[in-house]
């Protein structure tokens, strides 16, 4: 066996588990101290791919744009949105073309569709009100076919196929879900009494009937990337190539709560985990050692976000309630 080989198996038998992460730094401070928040504070993240621009939801106040890293902060559009999001899909960036926001504004306004990055928004019909995510066909530029999930309802999920003008009840006992064109889509089963092992559901009709498509109980939006869709579920990460039909298993990670995130392309994902933050160069098959989060964010919970800035390699992490902090990987 050549010397080198038992070399580096020696030397890893020593390398840790969870690496700490270079030095980070909150970029909300003078934000929060200006801004008279309502409950929960900074409650919301995502970056814009093309450009890098970060965007923030700040409970009551609205939303607000860095276009220097986090260095300044300037709020988007005259009006100030009330209430808050929450968790990650309750404030999302179209993954296909990357022009339009969409936000559910859980305790607040209806729906607000967005097709200049916050700067105006258009609102779905008043029952769309009280809303955990939403995830709609971002392929459509009407974006008619519409699936939401309603907030503290016994995971009642709402659907509207013309727009958001009217929205219809599905029923309860799901969860999140994702929509590839404007009949086609995947939902997760909620776990309950009645059903203690949850699987994942299709529909090719918008909606109006479902089948198992999968065996795996999912608590996270999954994202999509490039033609491929990556869902984070209880033990491990998998992705479908064919809108649903069929799943591969990737890699057995644990405690997911966001993500992936994306870097230049899908080989490069970030997520983020009850203990950590987690990276990988090939896919999502296999994860670098954790990178531990900052001490002042004082742990992580559904209400957690994971952001990447590919453009200048920083990552970004929160939870509602914190700072914004940044880790740049050049420090």
């Amino acid at each position: 066996m050549p010397i080198r080989f038992l070399i580096l198996m020696a030397l890893s038998l020593f390398l840790p588990a969870t690496v700490r992460a270079q030095e980070w730094v909150a970029v909300t401070t003078e934000l929060l101290k200006s801004e008279k928040t309502g409950f929960g504070g900074l409650c919301g993240v995502v970056v814009h791919p093309p450009s890098g621009d970060v965007i923030i939801n700040l409970s009551d106040r609205g939303l607000f744009r860095s276009r220097d890293q986090g260095r300044s902060w300037q709020r988007l559009g005259s009006a100030e949105l009330k209430w808050r999001t929450e968790t990650p899909g309750c404030l999302m960036i179209d993954p296909i073309g990357h022009k339009r926001l969409v936000a559910a504004l859980v305790y607040g306004s209806p729906l607000i569709v967005s097709s200049d990055l916050g700067e105006s928004f258009t609102a779905m019909s008043p029952k769309s009100s009280h809303v955990d995510w939403c995830t709609l066909d971002w392929s459509d530029p009407e974006h008619r076919f519409v699936l939401t999930l309603k907030h503290e309802s016994g995971d009642l999920l709402l659907v509207s196929r013309d727009g958001g003008k009217t929205f219809d009840e599905i029923g309860k006992g799901y969860g999140p879900a994702w929509i590839f064109d404007n009949q086609t889509a995947v939902v997760a089963e909620a776990k309950s009494k009645t059903n203690t092992k949850p699987g994942l559901l299709r529909t090719i009709d918008a909606g109006k009937t479902f089948q198992r498509c999968g065996d795996d109980y999912a608590r996270v939006l999954p994202r999509f990337k490039t033609g491929t869709l990556y869902w984070l579920v209880a033990d491990g990460l998998i992705a479908s190539t064919d809108q649903g039909q069929s799943w591969k298993h990737l890699s057995s990670v644990n405690d997911g709560l966001c993500g992936p995130v994306f870097g230049k392309d899908a080989q490069h994902q970030f997520i983020l985990t009850q203990s950590g933050i987690r990276e990988s160069k090939d896919g999502g098959i296999t994860w670098q050692p954790t990178i531990a989060l900052p001490a002042a964010m004082k742990g992580t919970g559904n209400l957690s976000w994971v952001e990447y800035d590919a453009r200048h390699d920083i990552l970004f992490v929160m939870k509602m309630g914190s700072e914004l902090f940044q880790w740049r990987r050049d420090q």
